[in-house]
């Protein structure tokens, strides 16, 4: 009994932290849960299911802790014990690990705002991206509150744990250096079981994925994204033989007008048309941030904040039922411009050895264009300006100092102070954007270039911010206010492109990234992918609802065929408007990949699990079905292909 209070002693301020860690972590997850309840399938078998799986990853987050502390504990001399060096490290030790884990709280709750989960790899992004997240809270949440708040926190804490004496049984109290090994190898045992054998994909128990995200613990997650930010396919998700996915994807993608290069494992295909038009229409493609179909009044929106997309949806080719591959920017950008499913992990775009890849870019120029790449923010954030510039576009962005690197021989051009008129955490209002556009484009078509501007918007994103007087709802309110200035500034740029000579030989595409939200109960919240997508192009286009399951990798394929052009193809994406167009959709979430075809949807897990449900429109909800091998195969065939041709460098 002596020994043991002993050590307790000695040890009391790291069981003392514990405590506190446990019951912060708790109330954090009740207040999830709260905040969740109208989402949650609750009963008291998942009440405790949540709380006990929790309770195990909070102990994953306190054995690192442990290491760390039992660690100083057995180095330090019993001597030193008690000395102002221990104090100095103990006291600053206790006071920064404190404040962090306070933080940590805090930033918990900011990010489910956002993205209805625990830290994920978008955490683990905004950790490079320091400026533009730092800037975006500082414009999205009132710091002079927040910050005291945390240091409040932090100063009661440690005032409790200094009023009920833990430093002073830490600093007067010794142990026996056997003692402090053992308590240090059970530490370094319990951190290696959790390294080893405890995913983060253990917290997926439940059907539900709210409850399966309130299992976890944020930090946990975040170091586990940190571990996990590529996944190779066939290690994690079940595979066919490579003959086979070929086989199903090649037969996916015949079509009448196609025909295969080769016979081994390749989709590159020669296009032909029998018009085989000469026609070079300049191309401005808008991927408009965060622009769910939802927003619009076509899709049934009653509020008016995108009045001018609803305009010209009229005047377009429409697609009404096209799905996003995924729900961030990178995954959107990697959808039109590779055209490709999203393969599990990182997007492409941010990957190593993505440069001379076999993009859009590479059809433009075989017709002689002029591919440019517009971005309001610093293109080093998401590694845009290493793709688009490794893939053929010259650059427009507004750089901080960031280089391109000299492998990439593309040109970089920075949007000058005497351009801006607005700018927040993430970049230039759109309109400004859209102004410099203008600019290159007026550039180009005096120098009788064809020309393909990509432009990437920014502005329909937290803080919400944008110009002042431009539209009737106050900027920085909210995400309304973000949607209806977007289309706001559409209308203001294509105003603008009406009385330029260039105008009636250009085709405008405006394409959401991805939806605003596309969290849910349900593994695969399917309704929160789909987005708007229109082609316009006075008297090029012949007006047209499509109303054909598709994806956002068939945008770009369905041009080409509007065009008449002939061309190499590369794509996974085809022509929807071809009679033997196969409906389906491709949507993931970084560690789901999932095939919709109509109302069936199939998913594939990494942890080398799949499900096949039904999907309710109505109800957004996702009805589990018996195994379908076909449904299933053809899932795996699409990634499985995708995979494949990336990690083999297929996609030069």
């Amino acid at each position: 009994m002596q020994i043991k209070s002993y050590i307790s002693k000695r040890y009391s301020l790291l069981l003392g932290f514990s405590g506190w860690f446990f019951l912060f972590s708790l109330l954090l997850r009740l207040f999830f849960l709260i905040w969740q309840l109208n989402d949650l399938d609750l009963s008291i078998f998942s009440l405790i299911r949540i709380l006990c799986t929790g309770l195990a990853f909070d102990i994953g987050v306190l054995s690192f802790l442990f290491v760390i502390s039992t660690f100083y504990l057995l180095l330090i001399p019993q001597k030193l014990i008690g000395s102002k060096l221990d104090k100095v490290i103990v006291y600053l030790g206790f006071s920064l690990t404190l404040l962090i884990f306070v933080f940590t709280f805090f930033a918990e709750i900011t990010f489910w705002e956002e993205f209805k989960c625990r830290f994920n790899f978008v955490a683990v992004d905004y950790l490079i991206y320091t400026f533009e997240v730092v800037q975006n809270i500082h414009e999205s949440y009132p710091l002079y509150v927040l910050i005291p708040s945390m240091f409040l926190i932090t100063g009661i804490i440690f005032y409790y744990f200094w009023k009920k004496h833990f430093f002073e049984e830490t600093f007067q109290n010794k142990t026996a250096f056997r003692f402090r090994l053992v308590n240090f190898l059970v530490s370094i045992l319990l951190m290696l079981f959790y390294v080893v054998f405890v995913t983060n994909s253990a917290a997926e128990w439940s059907k539900n994925r709210y409850s399966n995200e309130i299992s976890k613990a944020g930090i946990y997650s975040f170091f586990a994204e940190l571990r996990n930010n590529k996944l190779d396919f066939k290690t994690f998700y079940n595979s066919i033989a490579d003959e086979e996915a070929f086989k199903i994807i090649r037969a996916n993608l015949k079509e009448d007008n196609a025909a295969f290069l080769t016979n081994d494992f390749s989709i590159k295909r020669k296009i032909s048309d029998s018009l085989n038009a000469n026609s070079k229409p300049n191309v401005v493609f808008v991927l408009i941030e965060s622009m769910s179909a939802s927003f619009m009044t076509e899709f049934g929106n009653q509020e008016n904040i995108t009045p001018f997309l609803d305009s010209i949806a009229n005047q377009s080719l429409f697609f009404k039922n096209l799905y996003a591959t995924g729900n961030r920017t990178v995954r959107g950008m990697e959808a039109v411009t590779l055209s490709i499913p999203p393969t599990p992990g990182q997007s492409i775009v941010k990957r190593p050895n993505n440069a001379n890849l076999y993009t859009i870019s590479n059809v433009f120029k075989s017709k002689n264009y002029q591919c440019n790449f517009f971005y309001g923010g610093d293109g080093y954030f998401d590694n845009m300006n290493a793709f688009y510039g490794g893939n053929g576009f010259d650059i427009y962005d507004r750089g901080r100092g960031s280089i391109l690197s000299d492998a990439i021989k593309t040109k970089r051009y920075n949007i000058d102070d005497n351009e801006v008129t607005f700018e927040n955490a993430w970049g230039i209002c759109d309109e400004d954007i859209y102004n410099k556009m203008v600019k290159v484009a007026d550039e180009n078509y005096k120098k009788n270039k064809p020309f393909l501007n990509f432009i990437m918007t920014t502005s329909n994103h937290r803080p919400y911010t944008y110009p002042s007087n431009k539209i009737d709802i106050p900027s920085g309110s909210g995400r309304e206010g973000a949607v209806k200035y977007s289309d706001y500034a559409l209308q203001q740029m294509f105003a603008v492109a009406k009385n330029k000579p260039w105008f009636k030989n250009t085709i405008f595409v405006f394409i959401a990234d991805h939806c605003a939200s596309s969290a849910g109960k349900d593994e695969i919240d399917v309704k929160n992918y789909q987005i708007p997508a229109i082609i316009y192009g006075q008297n090029l286009i012949q007006p047209q609802k499509v109303t054909k399951l598709c994806s956002q990798i068939d945008v770009f394929p369905t041009l080409f065929g509007q065009l008449h052009w002939s061309y190499t193809s590369n794509f996974f994406g085809t022509n929807v408007l071809k009679k033997a167009y196969k409906e389906r959709a491709l949507i993931g979430t970084y560690l789901k990949l999932a095939h919709k075809t109509n109302e069936n949807v199939c998913i594939l897990s990494n942890q080398k699990k799949n499900a096949n449900y039904k999907w309710n429109p109505i109800s957004n909800h996702l009805l589990l079905l018996p195994e379908n091998k076909s449904k299933l195969f053809e899932t795996i065939a699409w990634y499985q292909t995708a995979d494949y041709l990336h990690l083999n460098n297929k996609l030069k």
